[in-house]
């Protein structure tokens, strides 16, 4: 298996999904909301916002040939149907020391035609800054990674310092709260003339992508 993120269909997968999990009014966003509506069933605690505990994301970045009976591949893709989230339950179980305000990432890639799914990177989303930090696997045995981001396609104009303040808030040396509040360009609860792109958009504009 090639490695994650070596391909354009790669990047447009991750592009995509960057996309739908900061937009609330996507498929990913409404089952969020459910997880949510179930939590504050189950606890006692006021209520938060949607985004005040953490999340896991599980990317599945599938074949690019590979067909589905029911929707065209790039369909689902553009939908989000190949992202699941569910709660974070337990933070020390996690490989990542996550900051308040961070999610954990996990992205499956699809091992051939027809095949099942095999562990291509792990990482953290920063819904503030609209992205996306991975350490791909490079190679499991040697504990070999590439870190890399990757910037939500839809955002030009990401501050000038917006690496440091990403690099901070990993060290947990500011907060959530202290970074660039970009996400709010991209999410339709909160930017009503936002339009999600196609498949066909975010392709196009993957030929020039320099984030991954």
């Amino acid at each position: 298996m090639r490695i994650l993120g070596t391909t354009q269909f790669d990047q447009c997968v991750l592009n995509m999904a960057l996309i739908n999990i900061c937009n609330q009014d996507s498929y990913v966003g409404q089952e969020m909301r459910k997880c949510y509506s179930t939590w504050l069933e189950e606890t006692d605690e006021p209520t938060q916002s949607l985004w005040s505990r953490p999340y896991q994301f599980m990317i599945y970045v599938p074949h690019p040939d590979q067909q589905y009976e029911e929707m065209t591949l790039e369909a689902g893709l553009t939908r989000g149907y190949n992202i699941e989230v569910k709660p974070v339950q337990d933070r020390s179980s996690l490989p990542y020391r996550i900051p308040p305000g961070g999610h954990f990432v996990v992205v499956l890639k699809q091992t051939g035609l027809d095949a099942g799914f095999q562990l291509a990177a792990t990482g953290i989303f920063i819904r503030s800054l609209a992205a996306l930090s991975l350490d791909i696997i490079v190679d499991m045995q040697q504990s070999e990674y590439q870190p890399i981001v990757v910037q939500h396609p839809i955002i030009r104009d990401y501050p000038s310092d917006w690496q440091q303040k990403l690099k901070s808030f990993m060290q947990q040396e500011i907060r959530s709260e202290d970074l660039p509040d970009l996400v709010g360009y991209v999410d339709r609860a909160m930017n009503p003339d936002y339009r999600s792109p196609s498949w066909q958009e975010v392709s196009l504009a993957a030929r020039g992508f320099a984030g991954v």
